[in-house]
């Protein structure tokens, strides 16, 4: 049994620490600041979902991918013509994808991260947020798909899991910098 979880704990914790977080788990998120969250949430997952299924990463995880989802939470809550800001964390973490586009590993980590947080605290998160919430909407068994990704986990994702997280955090500073009048409404 792979020891992840307790590997990159700390990385965790500082991401959940963070002002973003409390201003999510508020209930009273700006919708504007919420969807800038999903534009480069969206960015991020559909490189690193396209990129794990190219790799048969996705082919035993049914229901697991959420880019689209991601899309339709964003384009519910976007009213505007111009497109939100993509932060430098998202751009960051774009061209890391890139250099490890080709080792399935490191793109498990990857999907573990993300997925297996919106599976888990992403729950409590969609009854916070504005939206029809489909980004926290799985079909079927998740006890399911949580077990079905442990099982592709191994203690030696722990450098990738930990720069996922440190990515995150970085994303949650940079969304609280950006020019939104009000980060709550």
């Amino acid at each position: 049994m792979s020891r992840l979880k307790e590997l990159t704990q700390s990385q965790h914790r500082n991401a959940e620490r963070q002002k973003f977080v409390k201003v999510l788990m508020s209930g009273k998120i700006n919708p504007k600041l919420y969807a800038t969250y999903l534009w480069n949430q969206h960015k991020k997952y559909e490189l690193l979902e396209t990129l794990a299924e190219s790799h048969g990463i996705l082919d035993d995880l049914p229901g697991v991918s959420r880019h689209l989802k991601i899309e339709q939470d964003f384009n519910e809550l976007w009213g505007q013509d111009e497109l939100p800001t993509i932060v430098p964390s998202t751009t960051e973490y774009i061209l890391h994808m890139k250099e490890i586009m080709q080792d399935p590993i490191s793109l498990t980590a990857h999907i573990y991260t993300l997925h297996m947080g919106d599976l888990s605290g992403g729950q409590m998160i969609a009854r916070k947020v504005p939206g029809s919430k489909q980004m926290y909407n799985f079909a079927g068994d998740t006890t399911a798909l949580k077990e079905a990704i442990r099982n592709k986990i191994t203690d030696d994702m722990a450098s990738e899991a930990i720069y996922v997280f440190e990515s995150a955090t970085k994303l949650f500073q940079e969304l609280m910098e950006l020019d939104i009048e009000h980060y709550m409404e």
